[in-house]
C-alpha cells in the first residue's frame, strides 16, 4: 500500500505544523521570526553583505503602514508586520512565479496566513481597508527595495510599483539573519 506523502513540517520550537490544515496552536512567533529572517527577498538578488530578508521587509512594511495610517489599531499593525508570515514555511516566491503557478498556491498561502492571524489576535478575514493599506505599504517597500537593493532604476520601479505615496523614503541596509530575527521579535513585542 502506497504511503501518503508527509504534509507537515517540524519547527525548531518542536511544533509540528500540518501544511494542509494549519492550526493556530502549532504556530509560534519565534518560528516565524527565525524562518523569515532566513528567507531572502528578490530571490537573494540584492546588494549588500547580507540578503534582504522577509523579516526585515516585514518590519519595513509595518513602519510604512504606521506612517500611512498612524491611528491604526494594534491588530492592523500586527497584520502589517505579519502580512508575509506564511513565507516562514513556503519561502518568498517572486510575484511573477506565483502567478505562473496558479491560484491554488495563493489559497494555500492564505489558509496558512489565516492561521497565523488567528494565533496572534488579528481578525480573519482582514478588514478591506486594512488589507488595502497594508498593500500600499508593501508596494512602497517594494519600490524602496527595488531601487536601493535590487538594481532597478527609479523609472523602472515607478512603472512597476507606481510613485511612492510617502515623503522621505527609508534608507535600506540589509542586516544579518540574527539581527533581522531580533528586530522582528522586538517589533512584535512593541505591539503587544
Amino acid at each position: 500500500m502506497k504511503q501518503k506523502p508527509r504534509a507537515w513540517q517540524r519547527m525548531l520550537s518542536g511544533r509540528r505544523l500540518d501544511l494542509l490544515d494549519p492550526s493556530p496552536f502549532d504556530i509560534e512567533l519565534e518560528d516565524i521570526a527565525h524562518g523569515l529572517s532566513r528567507v531572502a527577498r528578490w530571490n537573494g538578488q540584492t546588494q549588500g553583505d547580507h540578503a534582504f530578508s522577509v523579516a526585515q521587509h516585514s518590519v519595513l512594511v509595518a513602519d510604512i503602514f504606521e506612517k500611512l495610517v498612524p491611528d491604526a489599531p494594534v491588530a492592523a499593525k500586527r497584520a502589517a508586520l505579519l502580512h508575509d508570515a506564511s513565507e516562514y514555511v513556503v519561502g518568498d516566491m517572486i510575484s511573477p512565479f506565483k502567478a505562473a503557478l496558479s491560484l491554488d498556491f495563493r489559497a494555500f498561502e492564505e489558509q496558512l496566513l489565516a492561521a497565523v492571524f488567528i494565533r496572534f489576535q488579528v481578525p480573519v478575514p482582514l478588514k478591506k481597508s486594512w488589507k488595502a493599506d497594508i498593500k500600499r505599504a508593501d508596494i512602497v517597500s517594494a519600490f524602496c527595495e527595488a531601487t536601493q537593493l535590487a538594481g532597478f532604476s527609479v523609472r523602472e520601479a515607478e512603472q512597476l510599483f507606481g510613485k511612492p505615496e510617502i515623503g522621505a523614503l527609508p534608507t535600506l541596509t540589509p542586516i544579518s539573519p540574527n539581527q533581522a530575527k531580533k528586530t522582528f521579535l522586538k517589533r512584535f513585542e512593541a505591539l503587544s
